[in-house]
């Protein structure tokens, strides 16, 4: 009788501790992501920050293939490339999209309203109506904005300084957008303290920014601001080989457009905010809402000059900027 009991209690201390064995050996939850990136998945600049988004996402317990499952489309390689991905990533159902560039953003809420939806590197997505404000954003999206519109003035009082002579800017900007029409309004409005005349030229394709750099460069004294967009970053290889040849100094809005060989930049760190956006997904991912997570500015600019660039142009930099320089490309 007291075998049969010890059996009987053995047995039933097994049973007990099937279901914890049972819920262990279940796999944990795959969750999904999408991400819409405003960049060819062959651009330089698009590792640095996949990684920067998966390093984000492993520190905060996301591992691709265990618990996580991320799909990416690459929508820059023309300009109905977000309108045609959009689609088909929410057709995926994923848990929250990540997304780069207000085009981006804008396809995928034409989409769908409901899905999550983290940006990184807008410009102004108030002004192109993606958020209600940076503090509420309100509805399905937030993010991480690329800078605030008065670093444009920034980038002209920068080619004033290496070029003193300077007395025309062409800022290459794309016309279409909010932040297009507002960083080329910034500049607009410094151009007269510093005595030089604007030209705006239009980036929609590769031929009207050959056409507007060539036309511009037959007069003297003349430099290129070239503006932070999706587009200028498509074209930036064409943007910069135009400078050179027509021997145009040339400020550029991030890191990537220098080490192509732009002039010099001025503008944030372009991967951190992929780091920075992993947080956001995470809140999501947890249950918080996008309406509920203020869309956060840069917390650093980098300027940044290419000596290689101006030798070639002939130019001096001034020992005072070479100073303040984050980085010098020699």
């Amino acid at each position: 009788m007291i075998k049969r009991r010890a059996f009987i209690t053995l047995l039933g201390g097994a049973a007990a501790a099937w279901p914890l064995v049972a819920r262990a050996q279940q796999p944990e939850r795959m969750r999904r992501i999408g991400v819409l990136m405003n960049l060819t998945a062959d651009d330089l600049e698009a590792s640095p920050r996949v990684t920067a988004l998966a390093q984000g996402l492993q520190q905060l317990g996301w591992t691709v293939g265990r618990n996580l499952r991320i799909d990416y489309r690459w929508g820059a390689r023309d300009a109905d490339s977000a309108r045609r991905y959009a689609p088909e990533l929410v057709a995926l159902a994923p848990d929250v999209i990540l997304a780069s560039g207000a085009p981006a953003v804008v396809a995928l809420q034409q989409a769908a309203r409901t899905v999550p939806i983290v940006f990184a590197n807008i410009v102004d997505p108030v002004g192109a109506g993606l958020v209600d404000s940076l503090a509420q954003p309100g509805g399905n999206v937030t993010g991480f904005i690329a800078f605030e519109y008065v670093i444009s003035a920034k980038w002209l009082e920068l080619l004033k300084e290496i070029a003193p002579q300077l007395k025309r800017v062409a800022v290459l900007r794309e016309p279409d957008i909010a932040s297009g029409i507002g960083q080329l309004a910034v500049i607009q409005a410094a151009a007269p303290s510093f005595g030089v005349e604007v030209r705006p030229v239009g980036v929609r394709n590769a031929d009207e920014i050959e056409r507007a750099v060539i036309a511009f460069a037959r007069s003297s004294n003349g430099g290129l601001i070239v503006t932070g967009s999706t587009l200028t970053a498509l074209h930036r290889d064409l943007i910069i080989a135009l400078a050179a040849h027509h021997r145009l100094p040339a400020v550029c809005a991030f890191r990537y457009f220098a080490t192509s060989g732009c002039l010099i930049s001025y503008g944030p760190d372009t991967t951190d905010p992929f780091r920075r956006a992993a947080g956001y997904v995470d809140r999501i991912l947890k249950g918080e809402k996008p309406a509920d997570l203020p869309v956060q500015a840069p917390t650093k600019y980098e300027l940044v000059i290419n000596l290689k660039t101006a030798r070639a142009l002939g130019l001096t930099m001034p020992e005072t900027l070479l100073a303040r320089a984050d980085e010098v490309i020699e």
